[in-house]
């Protein structure tokens, strides 16, 4: 929900979001990165997502065992944003990891997809935080608004925000992994590069810690299905991150099979050299 007045954020006239979650939404601008911004969209997708993460907070705090809260938490929180986009956007079509696929989807101008839970093992681990919740819009196969959640931060990060700039590229770029498996190619980018793995949660985590700064590669070459990154994608582009399948291919949505086989979040000083070695390692 937005709260308070406006405030001018040097590219154009925002309003803010309560404190406790610390970010902006505002008029339509492009963050020189490659993707459309519909801002009106964006703010319905920030809202959905931090309401989304309220709800599974509330799951959360009630306790119990590991695998009733990861079904308790997926069955809410898809309950809610369903009903939100039924509300607000009745003639879109949705994705989702946590509803059957229908196909008319594809013929729909307008598609959300939505992960209600991205990271569940997490989300069952109090108090881990590297869990998260996506909202995402694609129009016309163009992804031009999402929001991540990061709910056990207090966060909620939109394609509207205005987003801080990053510092230097380390000497040793942090790469992230999965805390269980992490994949032959992000293995490979770690020695060659002389970079520091970082393992963390669910790919919106994962994601939001490239645009925060707090690292600088995530590559990803187990698979994921379209959920799992639309609206990390869409934030990353806003944010002026690069994106593209390992081999330097786009990454594109709403797709009858919408698995995804790989993808490269990344710095994008970095983004011409992390190609070209999962290029030779292909």
């Amino acid at each position: 929900m937005i709260y308070g007045d406006s405030r001018d954020c040097g590219f154009a006239t925002c309003r803010k979001l309560s404190l406790a979650h610390g970010h902006y939404f505002g008029p339509s601008r492009d963050h020189h990165s490659g993707i459309r911004i519909v801002i009106g969209d964006a703010m319905a997708a920030g809202e959905i997502a931090t309401g989304a993460g309220q709800v599974l907070l509330s799951i959360r705090a009630t306790g119990g065992n590991p695998e009733a809260l990861k079904a308790a938490g997926d069955a809410a929180s898809q309950e809610y944003i369903s009903q939100q986009l039924a509300n607000r956007y009745p003639f879109d079509a949705v994705l989702s990891e946590e509803a059957d696929d229908d196909s008319d989807r594809l013929v729909n101008h307008r598609v959300w997809i939505i992960d209600p839970l991205d990271g569940t093992r997490e989300f069952s681990e109090p108090p881990r935080v590297d869990w998260a919740v996506h909202v995402a819009l694609v129009e016309g196969g163009e992804l031009v608004s999402g929001s991540v959640a990061l709910p056990g931060e207090g966060l909620t990060f939109s394609t509207a925000d205005q987003l801080p700039p990053r510092g230097p590229v380390p000497s040793r770029p942090r790469i992230l992994v999965s805390r269980t498996r992490p994949t032959e190619h992000a293995l490979m980018l770690a020695d060659t590069l002389r970079g520091e793995l970082v393992p963390m949660g669910s790919a919106g985590a994962k994601t939001m810690a490239v645009v925060r700064g707090d690292a600088d590669i995530y590559v990803h070459s187990g698979g994921q299905w379209e959920w799992d990154s639309a609206a990390p994608v869409a934030i990353a582009l806003a944010a002026g991150l690069h994106v593209s399948r390992l081999d330097g291919s786009p990454v594109r949505y709403n797709q009858p099979n919408p698995w995804l086989p790989d993808i490269l979040i990344c710095r994008s000083e970095l983004a011409q050299r992390v190609i070209q070695l999962c290029r030779a390692a292909a």
